[in-house]
C-alpha cells in the first residue's frame, strides 16, 4: 500500500484533497450528502466530465483541444435549426450534427497532422469559428420544443436515482480507463505524447493516430451537446460558453502533464471529483458564479505549475524522499 501511494503521490494528494473538500462541505451545509445533491452535483456538469474523458487522451498525446466547448455549441445549434425548420426527422437530425461534430474534428486534426499547426492555433481558431458558427444559426433566439422523449432523456432519470447522462460517463469513464491503462493502443497514446520521433521510429503512425484522437474529442464534445440541449430542453448560440475552462482544468489538475506522455484516468477522475465538489460547495454557500470561475482559473494555474515545479525540485535534489524498500516489505 505505502509503495502505491509512493508511485500515485499527486492521486494521492487529489484523494486527500477531494476527502477535505467533502468533509467541509458536509459541515457547512448538512444537506450535501442527501442523495439529491450527489446526483444533481454530477447531472448539472455532466457535459463537462463527458468531454474531460476525451480530453484526456487528446492531452497525453501531446495535443490539445480547446474548440470542445465551441464544438458542444455548434452540433446542438445545428440539431435545433434542422429540428425548428422541419428539414428531416428529429432522428436524422441528431445523427447529422454528431457528423457535423466529427467533420469538425477531422478538418481541424487534418490542420494540425498534414498542415503542421499546432493544435493550440487550430483548436483556438476552431473554438472562436464554431462559436461564431452557432451564433450565426440561431442568431440571438433560442429554439426548443424538441420532443417528449428527448427532452425526458437529460430531465429524468433513467435507472433509480441516475439519469442517462450519468450513466453515460461512467461507461465511457470505465472504457477509458482500460482503454488507457490496459491495451496497446493506451501505450501508443503515451509514447506518442512522450516523444513523437520514438514513436514514429517504433512504428507508430503517429499522424493517423493524433488525428484520430482529435475526430474522437470533437465526436464526444458533440454528443455531449447533444445531452446539453435535452437536459436545457432549447438550444442557444451559447451553449456551455466557457465550459472549456473547467474541461481542461480538471485533466490537469488530474496530473497529465500539459506537454503530453504522462498522466492517469485515476488522477483525472478524482480531479473531476475535486473541481465539482468545490464549485457545489461555493454555490451551496452563495458565491457569485464569476468568483467560482476565478478559483477554477486558480486551479488551472497551479495545476500547470505545481508539477513542474516538483519536477524541478526532484531534478535538482534528486536524494531527497527517495523510496528505498525495506527488505521484510513486501
Amino acid at each position: 500500500m505505502r509503495s502505491w501511494i509512493r508511485s500515485h503521490r499527486w492521486e494521492s494528494l487529489l484523494a486527500l484533497i477531494l476527502i477535505a473538500t467533502i468533509v467541509g462541505n458536509t459541515i457547512m451545509a448538512p444537506v450535501y450528502l442527501g442523495v439529491g445533491n450527489i446526483v444533481n452535483l454530477f447531472w448539472l456538469s455532466i457535459e463537462k466530465i463527458i468531454v474531460a474523458v476525451a480530453m484526456a487522451f487528446v492531452i497525453i498525446n501531446g495535443e490539445i483541444d480547446l474548440s470542445v466547448a465551441s464544438v458542444m455549441g455548434f452540433s446542438a445549434a445545428v440539431l435545433a435549426t434542422l429540428h425548428e425548420n422541419a428539414v428531416v426527422p428529429f432522428g436524422i437530425a441528431i445523427i447529422i450534427a454528431l457528423v457535423v461534430a466529427a467533420l469538425a474534428g477531422l478538418i481541424q486534426g487534418l490542420a494540425v497532422t498534414k498542415l503542421g499547426i499546432p493544435s493550440l492555433v487550430v483548436t483556438l481558431a476552431g473554438l472562436i469559428g464554431f462559436r461564431g458558427a452557432a451564433r450565426v444559426l440561431l442568431e440571438d433566439g433560442s429554439v426548443g420544443d424538441f420532443p417528449e422523449w428527448f427532452d425526458r432523456l437529460g430531465q429524468r432519470t433513467l435507472v433509480g436515482p441516475l439519469p442517462f447522462g450519468l450513466i453515460l460517463f461512467l461507461v465511457l469513464l470505465a472504457l477509458g480507463w482500460f482503454v488507457l491503462e490496459r491495451t496497446a493502443f493506451g501505450r501508443k497514446v503515451y509514447v506518442t505524447g512522450n516523444n513523437p520521433a520514438v514513436a514514429k521510429y517504433s512504428g507508430i503512425n503517429v499522424e493517423w493516430l493524433k488525428l484520430r484522437l482529435l475526430v474522437m474529442s470533437a465526436v464526444v464534445a458533440g454528443v455531449a451537446g447533444i445531452l446539453f440541449a435535452a437536459r436545457l430542453g432549447s438550444v442557444r448560440g451559447s451553449l456551455a460558453e466557457f465550459y472549456e475552462l473547467d474541461i481542461i482544468t480538471m485533466v490537469l489538475l488530474g496530473g497529465v502533464s500539459i506537454f503530453g506522455g504522462s498522466g492517469s484516468m485515476l488522477g483525472v477522475a478524482l480531479a473531476m471529483f475535486t473541481v465539482l465538489n468545490i464549485r457545489n460547495g461555493m454555490g451551496l454557500a452563495n458565491v457569485d458564479g464569476i468568483i467560482q470561475t476565478g478559483v477554477v482559473g486558480t486551479l488551472l494555474i497551479g495545476s500547470a505549475l505545481v508539477p513542474n515545479v516538483i519536477q524541478r525540485f526532484r531534478v535538482r535534489f534528486p536524494t531527497v524522499g527517495r523510496y528505498e524498500p525495506d527488505a521484510a516489505e513486501p
